[in-house]
């Protein structure tokens, strides 16, 4: 990739994203693979007087650590990682896997044992994130693992990532803020409803959202984004939901997933492929509960790819994610599981807000068209 759309790529991240500004203090955690990026990441925070540290995985780093650590190593927590996750002001993850099926074969009970240990920096992720003292984003490089998971060249899927974070537009920035200000309208529509239902040919699911909050995601804790969510009021989800695109989890992939709910509680679950990993998931504390209710809104991304980031902001999608709610929102479900879930609602789709029809086959109606 040219130098120069790195460095676009990188004031992006470093302006727009996450504002950084001089004494401000940055966790950057990527792969090695990731360096162009880095790289110019690292140049424009040191350029706006901020500080940055860099943590950085190789090749096989996961697979190594649970293939042989012991008990005492699974619930080890590195004191720095505490620290900052407890001090800094903003955190980066750029996204850049060799391989995504490394962790595939590891047992599911050492994965457990390590996410609970790793529970007090998810609540201290959480907690700031959500009150607004760290800022966070999450973004994508290309690598070649990736680009095959999307059925792409490496060329390809650059050009796909590119395209869907806006980095061909002149002023990347002012397009962002456009999609934020389209998208606020919505947002201020579902504040102030009670109750919502997706249904297409294969859903039919309500739940309330009374007294919770609808958060614009507008390309700052995400990028790409393009999304509306929310989290449910837990125990007043009801009915069926069908997720046609592929969900992966793990590096385990799951499509056709069938779920039947009662008063909040997943209590039945099927998946044309990979009903095994339901299984392992709907036996973690926590998961058979809703943590957010979601529509997608970027149209420029058009295609599935196996890769969440971008899958959940398909324009014309919904996705609800089973597990962790968003403090932001309000939401109380806690779980070391935050899996999401997309379906396609162009072929008839609807949603209504409070009994009122104000989406259907995949875009807003009325005053909430974007």
């Amino acid at each position: 990739m040219a130098n120069k759309m790195m460095n676009k790529y990188a004031c992006l991240l470093v302006d727009y994203c996450l504002s950084m500004s001089k004494g401000q203090k940055l966790l950057l955690k990527s792969t090695t693979l990731a360096e162009p990026l880095i790289r110019e990441v690292y140049r424009e925070t040191i350029k706006r007087g901020a500080f940055i540290d860099i943590d950085m995985s190789f090749s096989g780093m996961s697979k190594i650590f649970y293939d042989n650590a012991d008990e005492q190593q699974l619930s080890y927590v590195n004191p720095v990682t505490q620290m900052q996750f407890e001090t800094y002001d903003a955190y980066l993850v750029i996204r850049a896997p060799f391989n995504l099926r490394e962790d595939q074969q590891v047992d599911p009970q050492k994965k457990r044992k390590r996410g609970e240990a790793l529970s007090v920096i998810d609540e201290l992720y959480s907690t700031r994130t959500a009150d607004g003292s760290m800022k966070r984003c999450l973004c994508q490089y290309p690598t070649e693992a990736s680009a095959q998971e999307a059925g792409l060249s490496l060329e390809e899927y650059e050009d796909f990532i590119f395209n869907a974070c806006k980095l061909y537009d002149d002023d990347p920035v002012a397009s962002w803020k456009t999609l934020g200000k389209n998208q606020q309208k919505i947002v201020d529509y579902l504040n102030g409803v009670g109750d919502m239902r997706y249904v297409n040919d294969k859903t039919d699911i309500s739940f309330s959202v009374k007294n919770r909050v609808w958060i614009n995601s507008d390309g700052k804790a995400n990028m790409p984004s393009g999304e509306v969510f929310s989290a449910p009021v837990e125990d007043t989800v009801n009915g069926k939901v069908f997720f046609d695109y592929p969900s992966i989890y793990n590096g385990k992939e799951a499509r056709g997933i069938e779920l039947q709910v009662k008063d909040g509680e997943v209590v039945a679950w099927d998946a044309e492929l990979g009903k095994e990993l339901l299984d392992e998931i709907f036996a973690t504390s926590g998961a058979n509960f809703f943590g957010e209710v979601a529509i997608g809104t970027n149209y420029g991304i058009n295609r599935a790819t196996k890769n969440i980031l971008f899958d959940e902001k398909i324009g014309g999608t919904i996705h609800m994610a089973v597990g962790r709610s968003y403090l932001q929102c309000g939401g109380k479900n806690k779980s070391q599981i935050h899996w999401d879930m997309i379906a396609d609602m162009t072929r008839g789709g609807k949603i209504y807000a409070d009994g009122v029809l104000i989406y259907e086959n995949g875009v807003f109606l009325g005053q909430l068209s974007l």
